[in-house]
């Protein structure tokens, strides 16, 4: 049973890579943003499906506190590059 978490968990780190990919060969900045987003999204998931894993409620804890930073970097992030700040 805890193969198929584990499995799920390597599935998102291969995408985990493959957005670091569009990260870093993106060509605009707003490509590069949404590949950090995506990569953090990839992060929360596999944090929560470590939590299943592992059956510990801190893994959760942590990714919504991780999602919460996340989203308030990206909203900064997007507004630096709109040119309100």
């Amino acid at each position: 049973m805890m193969d198929q978490w584990l499995i799920a968990v390597l599935c998102l780190a291969f995408l985990m890579i493959l957005a670091s990919v569009r990260l870093f060969l993106g060509p605009t900045g707003p490509d590069r943003v949404i590949a950090v987003d995506a990569v953090n999204t990839l992060t929360i998931a596999a944090m929560i499906l470590l939590g299943v894993v592992y059956q510990e409620v801190i893994f959760v804890d942590v990714a919504i506190v991780y999602g919460l930073l996340s989203f308030v970097a990206t909203l900064y992030v997007a507004k630096y590059i709109g040119g309100e700040l």
